[in-house]
């Protein structure tokens, strides 16, 4: 393994500074320090080597023999068996964390084998040990949920919690909203103490803590999946944060000021007819850089 063989160099001082510097900046540094520390307080049991050679040599003439010399190799052994045995542990106990970064997804498994698929910009946290016990996962940002048959968790989000067994859904929670649909099955949604049930073709939009009419299912999943972005009554500056995230494109908006909401459905595969659909919506004149996108009202435009 690398990390055995960059330890077991470090180890015995036989690093280079380049390499030294760039393990200084690796995030097993920390670990790699403790253990050494702890290592050095390992005394080997004392013997004779000397005599034990002579004994050898004289029992067993005809055969090889391995001298045993320089304990420190001993040490580097020591300490790569704790490591291994404390990296093992740690990945067990430790949270795993699954992201989609801006203008890309992501696809994995649970558990369990119930697939998630997270849109761009998100974040699953969730613990990977005893997860028939506590099946529970954090969520930042929008995500697909296949659960498994008779799988049941919870997905937890800054704005509300949702419960689900061996169904289909979508999650999304992002500032102050929070929207979750329902594509089958049944799935319990809990926000602000209160606590609702969605069956198959059923969603639910919360906007600052308040319910707000959503537009309905269309389609066996998430427009998203499908390369479109859905709104429903959303602030312009919202609308362009999340084409933000699904192009990896900057967006600046100048001198605007609007109370326009927006419903509709963009796509997620074509930035100028998704430009073009928003300034002619309010009334914008685009400029482009190299670095990002400026939108501006007509009347601004020369200020």
């Amino acid at each position: 393994m690398k990390e055995n063989y960059n330890l077991g160099k470090w180890l015995a001082g036989e690093m280079t500074e380049i390499q030294l510097e760039a393990f200084k900046k690796s995030p097993e540094y920390y670990t790699y320090t403790k253990i050494k520390d702890f290592s050095s307080q390992l005394t080997p049991p004392d013997f004779d080597a000397d005599a034990i050679y002579q004994k050898v040599l004289r029992s067993k003439k005809n055969k090889t023999v391995f001298l045993l010399q320089n304990n420190w190799v001993w040490k580097i052994a020591a300490v790569i068996t704790l490591f291994i045995g404390i990296g093992f542990l740690y990945s067990n106990l430790s949270s795993v964390s699954q992201m989609a970064e801006a203008g890309k997804r992501n696809s994995f498994l649970l558990p369990d084998h119930s697939q998630v698929v997270l849109n761009s910009v998100s974040e699953l946290t969730y613990k990977k040990s005893n997860w028939d016990n506590n099946r529970e996962c954090k969520l930042v940002g929008e995500a697909f949920f296949k659960v498994a048959k008779g799988k049941t968790f919870d997905i937890k989000t800054t704005l509300g919690t949702v419960t689900v067994v061996g169904t289909q859904f979508n999650v999304k929670s992002r500032k102050n909203r929070f929207e979750v649909e329902c594509y089958e099955g049944k799935v319990k949604v809990q926000f602000d103490g209160k606590k609702t049930f969605l069956t198959k073709g059923q969603n639910i939009v919360i906007q600052n803590g308040n319910q707000i009419d959503a537009l309905p299912l269309n389609q066996s999943q998430p427009n998203w999946m499908n390369h479109e972005m859905k709104f429903s009554s959303e602030n312009l500056v919202d609308v362009i944060a999340e084409i933000e995230r699904q192009y990896n494109i900057a967006i600046e908006l100048k001198t605007i000021s609007t109370d326009q909401k927006f419903t509709g459905i963009l796509p997620t595969d074509n930035i100028d007819i998704v430009m073009k659909i928003i300034s002619t919506t309010y009334h914008l004149e685009q400029t482009k850089t190299a670095k990002k996108l400026i939108l501006q009202s007509n009347e601004n435009k020369s200020l």
